[in-house]
């Protein structure tokens, strides 16, 4: 199965504390249906001092859950869902993903 959402993609978050914010996604990890959205789900970890790092409490992404998630439309940029289309002949014939709203293809 194609996915939907994919690595470097830009998305809205449709719920939760961060509704309505945009990112990009920097990591997916489709086994656990989640993906880390950059600037989103921020969460605060205390780190103690070694030898290589620093202490203190730093920020990071937290994985947030895809059905939070959707693809932003690449026309207006506002939350859409995705559909496949066939692009091309025969041979050159690939899958390419489609925003439901628009119409535009989203990835090249």
């Amino acid at each position: 199965m194609a996915a939907k959402i994919k690595k470097g993609d830009k998305v809205v978050v449709l719920t939760g504390k961060d509704k309505g914010k945009t990112g990009e996604v920097v990591q997916m990890m489709p086994s656990e249906n989640r993906a880390v959205v950059r600037g989103v789900n921020l969460v605060r970890r205390h780190q103690k001092q070694t030898a290589q790092t620093e202490g203190g409490i730093l920020s990071k992404e937290a994985p947030i859950h895809v059905s939070n998630i959707a693809i932003a439309d690449p026309k207006d940029g506002k939350a859409t869902r995705v559909g496949f289309k066939i692009v091309g002949e025969g041979e050159k014939a690939r899958k390419v993903r489609v925003a439901k709203r628009s119409g535009e293809q989203v990835d090249g």
